[in-house]
């Protein structure tokens, strides 16, 4: 045996590492796609939630005061509106990112991050 057949040859020391590479891309694009459509989904189901459990806690409070009172059916008239000014602000919220967490203001604050590092 010889020494040049224990040392890769350059050619293959760098088909090795193009192989490597293409592979790592391709990881990096799928993750980035899929993060992507999961996000805005969640994103859709989150404020379709933040609408219809504002409405409904603020209907089923008013609900619960009616019956206590017996003044029906103002408070739940009151409080549904309520409930749908407090959900509609919660979308509004969530939309813009006002909230923090998961938004389209928090995915633009990520996207300009994630710019201005590979620059």
């Amino acid at each position: 045996m010889t020494d040049e057949s224990r040392e890769p040859r350059p050619l293959d020391d760098l088909d090795a590492r193009l192989r490597a590479a293409r592979g790592q891309r391709e990881s990096e694009t799928r993750r980035e796609t899929a993060g992507r459509s999961s996000t805005g989904m969640g994103l859709g189901f989150r404020i379709a939630t933040e609408l219809v459990a504002g409405i409904a806690v603020g209907t089923l409070i008013g609900y619960a005061l009616d019956g206590w009172l017996g003044s029906r059916p103002w408070f739940m008239v009151v409080f549904l509106f309520l409930g749908a000014a407090a959900g509609t602000m919660n979308v509004y919220r969530a939309a813009k990112g006002l909230d923090d967490s998961v938004g389209l203001g928090e995915a633009q604050r990520r996207k300009e991050r994630d710019r201005t590092n590979d620059s």
